[in-house]
């Protein structure tokens, strides 16, 4: 990301940042460019990446949906078993299924005349 001054010099905006990531922020907050907290002595005391976690953490609050670092866990899909439906009930969906097309017929009828 390379920017041209008003005098015309060109100054790398990226290398700027990462040349400067680790110098502390100016502010009152207590944390270098890139979000680390850190001591009067410009020591890390608490990385970003552990920041973002322990806030996600807190918001979300279920053990499921906390990180683990380096380690991704599969999802299991269980199989959908399909139960064999009574005369009543195949009655009242094809019911439910008849006033749906009919639904949908009005809608499609009054989006036409709009």
């Amino acid at each position: 990301m390379k920017t041209k001054t008003a005098k015309g010099l060109i100054i790398d905006m990226a290398a700027l940042i990462a040349k400067n990531e680790r110098v502390r922020a100016v502010g009152n907050m207590g944390v270098n460019a890139r979000g680390d907290v850190i001591d009067n002595q410009g020591k890390i005391v608490k990385p970003v990446n552990q920041r973002v976690n322990d806030r996600y953490t807190k918001t979300v609050g279920t053990k499921q949906a906390q990180v683990k670092s380096g380690q991704v866990e599969k999802q299991v899909k269980k199989p959908v078993v399909k139960e064999e439906l009574t005369d009543y009930e195949k009655e009242l969906q094809d019911d439910l299924d008849q006033e749906d097309f009919e639904i949908n017929r009005l809608k499609n009828g009054e989006n036409k005349k709009r």
